[in-house]
């Protein structure tokens, strides 16, 4: 498994990380034993790097890490949590006492007395430019509770205001062959300061995995059913924002540029890995199978030019308009 820097962090991670989201059951019942199953096979197939929040499951997701680390201590895994969404989204909330007590409870969920990397989960956008949020970051870097901060952000500004700061060591955002606005600014602007990218909703929630149909039904615990208008969080978590009928169509599409050999979602994760700047990308995986296959993804040889400006052709016909409309 390739190895790359996360930004400021100044860690090595593995390029393809573990997006754990679906462990806290917010993609439908996910089984104790299964979700634990899905980290050993992750970390046996090569994947250092697993990607939390304190509200997935409300704790549920980094409760399971936490038992998973104790029996892999030594494995020199690194889990990035967030937080900032157990109060309503205001940014009066994003204070240094809110922030103490969910970092003491996300170190209680994971077992840690310090956690790797915290990060701001999709805050409003005015707390970009709060500095005293960042000051209160600092301190709990100078107290040793977190040792390396980052955000995950909805939108480029958003992204770019925070590759501005420079205590900020990493910028998570959602970067897929269907959301290619952060190749434009994003990506270079992270590169020069020395950011690190961490690419998530990969597979557009399943849509680049070429495996649904417009007659799929998801489960009403799943929010590819419930927050397909955004009523329930950022509309761009799910599908990527995409109208659900025009993914499938365009997921039809792009699995017919998959290699020989390569499935439509090792493809996906295998273009988002070649942009240059990105550290790791987390897919999901709700099975061990799935966890192994992501990591495989690196065994296939880089994209063909030819096949990059087949995917910048099938955005720019189907996704754009749709796409830059909302972000």
């Amino acid at each position: 498994m390739e190895q790359r820097v996360l930004g400021r962090t100044g860690r090595p991670v593995s390029v393809i990380g573990l997006g754990t989201w679906q462990l806290g059951a917010d993609w439908g019942v996910v089984l104790e034993e299964d979700a634990l199953a899905v980290l050993g096979a992750a970390a046996d197939a090569g994947v250092t790097f697993f990607d939390t929040a304190d509200v997935y499951g409300d704790g549920r997701s980094e409760q399971l890490i936490g038992r998973f680390l104790k029996e892999r201590r030594d494995d020199g895994l690194m889990v990035a949590t967030k937080l900032g969404r157990r109060l309503p989204q205001l940014p009066e909330n994003y204070t240094l006492a809110n922030f103490r007590e969910w970092t003491d409870r996300s170190r209680r969920n994971l077992g840690v007395e310090r956690l790797d990397l915290v990060q701001l989960h999709c805050p409003p956008t005015a707390v970009y430019s709060d500095d005293q949020v960042f000051d209160a970051l600092d301190t709990l870097v100078a107290e040793g509770s977190i040792a390396a901060y980052g955000v995950s952000v909805e939108t480029c500004e958003e992204a770019l205001t925070a590759i501005a700061r420079p205590g900020v060591a990493s910028v998570q955002i959602i970067l897929n062959p269907f959301r290619l606005k952060p190749l434009d600014r994003v990506l270079p602007a992270a590169e020069k300061a020395g950011v690190g990218i961490i690419a998530r909703v990969p597979l557009a929630s399943g849509l680049l995995s070429g495996r649904y149909t417009k007659e799929t039904v998801f489960g009403s615990d799943d929010h590819r059913t419930y927050n397909r208008d955004g009523s329930a969080f950022d509309q761009g978590e799910t599908f990527s924002g995409i109208d659900f009928e025009t993914g499938v169509e365009a997921a039809d599409e792009f699995a017919r540029l998959a290699p020989p050999g390569a499935s439509s979602a090792q493809t996906a994760l295998r273009w988002i890995v070649q942009q240059p700047g990105v550290s790791t990308v987390i897919p999901g995986a709700r099975t061990p199978e799935q966890a192994r296959a992501n990591a495989e993804t690196m065994a296939l040889s880089p994209l063909p030019e030819q096949t990059l400006q087949a995917v910048r052709d099938l955005y720019d016909r189907r996704l754009r308009a749709q796409v830059h409309s909302r972000w």
